[in-house]
């Protein structure tokens, strides 16, 4: 499991420019079950990703998708983790 922790490096103009296409890159992964929650982070400065994949490298691979990182409007920070403890119910995100 992996947390995604972007943080923008452009204007929130130049983020907002580019918002429809990265949600359109969110949706994908959560088609593919590979993100499980996402969100703005506050105040507004960046966004967190929970991302359930086997490796980094894939994770590396999934993030060269996002136009916030190709276009460089945001930088991610990778954190990986393996949960041992969780709410009733989310194991079926494990």
């Amino acid at each position: 499991m992996f947390v995604l922790v972007l943080k923008y490096k452009k204007s929130l103009e130049e983020v907002d420019k580019e918002l429809t296409s990265h949600i359109d890159y969110l949706e994908k992964y959560y088609k593919l079950q590979k993100f499980i929650c996402s969100g703005r982070r506050d105040p507004r400065i960046g966004g967190v990703i929970l991302c359930r994949v086997s490796n980094k490298e894939e994770v590396e691979t999934i993030i060269k998708e996002d136009p916030f990182y190709f276009k460089q409007i945001a930088e991610y920070d990778i954190i990986e983790f393996s949960p041992t403890k969780y709410a009733e119910g989310f194991e079926r995100f494990l």
